[in-house]
């Protein structure tokens, strides 16, 4: 036993011993370095005044004792470069610094060929001075302290006395030495020396008889019996205490020392009937003392030790205590925020309000109180014996200290999040099955606490409490700093909205259920008019910032929420999109930048809706009727109010600060466009599927209309673009040409092409599946192209030149192959000579045409689009047609190749007579 708390002191000793020394050590380093730089430079302060130099028989009496110390130890920052750069008079005049300080015959300058010897004289004190001070005292007093115990170790295995005598000597040596260290500090020690305030003698003797006092008592009891536990935990507590008010006079230090001991205490000695009440007592009087005494100086990091030391008490006590006792949890739980609110953060006023957002040892006790909370909430033992209401309880009294002190702000998280963690808990997971034979709920066959109507009515009353809190505080603050109202209004709507998703899931019906539906209306009624209320306190006055948005940003949530509560899934779609339409409307009489957002979060809600459902109703309620079916008001009414939306954007929120510049107006232009080619594409294919949308592969025609209404859309988006110009619009109209190209390449070119796929293609000779996949998306790609010259970059309306130059040579030799080989014109029936000589002509015709066009379009695309399609036909007829035709067939073959390039040639040459005259003329 004495082993292993010698080794334990010798270890945190070494740790702070080391600790202290290395903070030292820089500090030495970069006094060294700015002494460097102040000797080069050659600056010399300035020569004091006799009436300004000090002296030991001005000083007053009570510190006449500490001066007369500092002058026998210099100062390693000032009085070593002092002394190499004075003049001779000065030096005289100075007296002699310490023992460690040059002589009077030393040299009176360094010279100017030896710039560091005055650094090196400085680091050679300061080393000198923390040997002789710091690490002598340091040292000492842990040999006092191991000295002490063993001295007890010793005259145990001698033994030379009894175990009276021996633990009195030991009591007697521990008082010794904390008389000695306030004998010390009283006669002369009131100040530190210079340089060497870690080395506080009186602190360090007083610390070393505490740990021979706590040694002899733990002895006394543990080992020996001399005293009941009752006794050993008084006189333990008792040390501990008054250790940690010992250091009001002697550190910080001295404090943490005691607080450990104390903390200690209830591990020391053991009881055969632990007592909480006598623990609980014992902790409170030690976290009331530790808070009185960390306040009076301000020691953080003390306070957050002792707040953890009895919150971590309070937790072991709750999950190792066979049969917890619940009152002393509320008691312990109630001293705690007393101490924070009522000791440790009071008579903070407002300065320390506005110079902080929150005070940092608070998020110790707010963890702590919070798990406590959530343990009599959860835990099938406190919730069997009905435990669930002192947890609500303990979470008001968080929101309350929170409420009355504004820098104990982390209880408010800690209470909001323990809140939604409670609630959340109470959902039924898929995990969980039924008994039905016993009607009880069970995972893994171990049962968990049901959820009751107690729980509903805490829930109600958790949510009141975190609304009508976190909305007057929102307000009370919302003039100052946002981060402190911004929290109380966010955790005022979340909690609220948490509560009401777990009751309506646990005791509701989510198919549909008025009631809950009523009160998340309710909400939204809350919301809104709690946000406008802190909008008329924000400076200035309804500037709709970051407070109002989580307002206003939760009434919407609990709009989503009445939806999906009150109605099935088609309306809730229907409607949800058309509440796009409130909140752009709301912009006409307020400018709050949250409220373009909120059309923006109905846009996402409907997404996720239409991705998780696209047949709106269920595929089993979708009517087979064309057009006039679920899909016609299920996209098209959110693509009407999204457009509305964002056209009422436009007109009241172009430049808002906090609006991103109309992004929001950019985003609802955007979504209004997405949903018109939703509605189109649902609508064709539940039309070409005989009402099923969600089965079924992808026909070539089917594909001829999606494509046919993105090169519509991109044409009616740049139309739009040119009287209303909106980056969106012009953006989007390209993104809806490329996706057109894309589908024409991807699809209708290799995977739907009925030369690879042998799909029928029509028994009409004209109109048939070729009009509709080739030459309909060649016409209005050539016509966009047109459309879009001036108005677009230039590749992009030379791309759609090309597809659209590409799809009617398409059309027409595939037209060319159904006229030799009728309905299905799939490669594998293979070319007839006729077949083969008449795509070399047409090719030919083709290209002739495409050069026509360019010349009169004076388009560069179509004139390069011939001449590759005129030398594909050269290729084909001089290395194909040469090889499988015969007869007359090869013969016109190359003379029609012939007459066609003749043409071309005279056709040109006239072209550039012609511009060769006009130059001239």
């Amino acid at each position: 036993m004495f082993e292993s708390l010698i080794g334990l002191v010798a270890i945190i000793a070494l740790f702070v011993i080391v600790s202290r020394q290395q903070s030292r050590i820089g500090l030495i380093e970069r006094e060294l370095g700015a002494l460097r730089s102040l000797v080069l430079s050659g600056v010399v302060p300035s020569k004091a005044r006799p009436s300004e130099r000090a002296s030991p028989d001005s000083a007053p009496a009570d510190v006449a004792p500490a001066v007369a110390v500092a002058a026998d130890i210099p100062s390693p920052a000032i009085s070593e470069p002092v002394v190499a750069q004075r003049s001779p008079a000065t030096e005289e005049e100075a007296p002699e610094a310490g023992p460690w300080a040059p002589s009077k015959t030393a040299p009176k300058a360094a010279e100017p060929s030896a710039p560091t010897a005055p650094a090196r004289a400085a680091r050679q004190s300061d080393v000198e001075t923390a040997l002789g001070t710091r690490w002598a005292v340091w040292v000492g007093g842990i040999a006092l302290a191991l000295g002490g115990l063993f001295l007890i170790r010793y005259t145990i295995e001698a033994g030379i006395f009894g175990p009276g005598v021996r633990l009195t000597m030991a009591a007697v040596l521990g008082l010794v030495l904390v008389a000695g260290g306030e004998f010390i500090r009283r006669t002369g020690f009131r100040v530190p020396v210079q340089g060497v305030a870690g080395a506080y003698i009186p602190a360090i003797l007083t610390a070393a008889g505490a740990f021979i006092l706590f040694g002899t008592v733990y002895a006394a009891h543990g080992i020996y019996g001399f005293i009941g536990p009752a006794f050993a935990f008084t006189l333990l507590g008792a040390i501990g205490v008054a250790t940690i008010a010992a250091a009001l006079v002697h550190g910080q230090a001295l404090a943490g020392i005691g607080l450990v001991g104390a903390m200690v205490t209830p591990v020391l000695v053991a009881s055969q009937a632990p007592n909480p009440w006598a623990l609980f007592g014992y902790l409170a009087i030690v976290l009331a003392a530790t808070g009185i005494i960390a306040r009076m100086r301000d020691w953080k990091a003390l306070m957050a030790a002792a707040f953890f030391g009895t919150g971590a008490w309070t937790i072991l006590y709750m999950t190792d205590a066979p049969e917890a006792n619940l009152s002393a949890i509320l008691f312990i739980d109630a001293v705690t925020l007393a101490v924070l609110a009522l000791v440790w953060l009071a008579r903070r006023g407002d300065e320390a309000v506005q110079a902080s957002v929150f005070d940092w040892p608070s998020i110790v006790p707010g963890l702590f109180v919070a798990f406590s909370a959530l343990g009599l909430s959860v835990d099938p033992v406190f919730a069997a014996a009905g435990y669930a209401l002192p947890g609500a309880v303990v979470i008001a009294a968080m929101v309350a200290v929170a409420l009355y002190h504004p820098l104990a702000l982390p209880l408010l998280y800690a209470a909001g999040l323990v809140t939604v963690l409670i609630y959340l808990g109470i959902i039924p997971p898929t995990s969980i099955v039924s008994d039905l034979s016993g009607g009880a709920l069970g995972v893994d066959g171990l049962p968990v606490a049901m959820s009751n109507a107690l729980t509903m009515r805490i829930g109600i009353a958790l949510g009141l409490v975190f609304i009508g809190t976190g909305f007057w505080a929102a307000r009370r603050f919302a003039a100052g700093t946002q981060i402190r109202p911004a929290s109380w209004a966010a955790w005022g709507v979340i909690v609220p909205l948490v509560i009401l998703v777990a009751l309506w899931f646990t005791f509701g019906n989510l198919d549909r259920d008025f009631v809950y539906a009523a009160v998340a209306a309710l909400l939204v009624v809350v919301f809104a008019a709690g946000g406008e209320w802190i909008a008329r306190a924000e400076d200035p006055p309804l500037k709709g910032g970051i407070v109002v948005s989580f307002a206003l940003g939760g009434a919407a949530v609990a709009g989503l929420l009445m939806l999906h509560m009150a109605f099935d899934s088609g309306w809730t779609t229907i409607l949800l999109g058309a509440a796009a339409i409130v909140p752009a409307l709301a912009t006409r009489w307020r400018s709050y930048p949250v409220l373009g957002w909120i059309s923006v979060g109905a846009v996402i809600a409907v997404l996720g809706r239409v991705a998780f459902d696209p047949t709106i109703v269920g595929a089993e309620f979708l009517s087979t009727t064309p057009v006039f079916n679920w899909l016609l008001p299920g996209y098209g009414v959110p693509a009407l109010a999204f457009g509305f939306a964002a056209w009422q954007l436009a007109r009241t929120t172009p430049t808002l600060p906090m609006a991103g510049n109309g992004r929001p107006r950019l985003a609802m232009e955007a979504a209004a466009a997405l949903f018109a080619l939703l509605t189109l594409a649902m609508l064709v294919r539940h039309a070409m599927h005989g009402g099923v949308i969600d089965t079924g592969a992808m026909t070539l025609a089917e594909q001829a209309i999606y494509t046919l209404i993105a090169i519509g859309a991109g044409a009616i988006l740049v139309a739009i673009d040119m009287r209303s110009p909106s980056s969106v619009l012009r953006y989007g109209s390209m993104a809806a040409g490329v996706a057109s190209v894309a589908f024409i390449v991807i699809r209708h070119f290799v995977v739907l092409n009925p030369l690879l796929s042998d799909e029928s293609t029509g028994r009409i000779p004209v109109f048939n599946l070729l009009f509709l996949a080739y030459l309909l998306p060649a016409i209005a790609a050539g016509g966009l192209a047109l459309y879009t010259r001036d108005k677009r970059p230039k590749w992009y309306a030379q791309m759609l030149s090309v597809v659209a130059a590409v799809l009617a040579l398409a059309y027409a030799t595939l037209s060319v192959r159904r006229l030799f080989k009728g309905e299905f014109i799939g490669l594998w029936s293979g070319l007839g000579q006729l077949e083969t000589y008449t795509y070399s002509a047409l090719w030919l015709i083709i290209g002739v045409a495409l050069l026509t066009a360019g010349v009169w379009l004076k388009s560069q695309v179509l004139r390069i689009a011939s001449a590759a399609l005129i030398a594909i036909a050269v290729l084909k007829v001089f290395i194909f047609d040469m090889s499988e035709l015969e007869g007359v067939l090869r013969a016109l073959s190359f003379i029609g190749l012939g007459a066609v390039l003749i043409g071309i040639g005279l056709f040109y040459q006239r072209l550039l007579t012609r511009a060769a005259k006009s130059e001239v003329g």
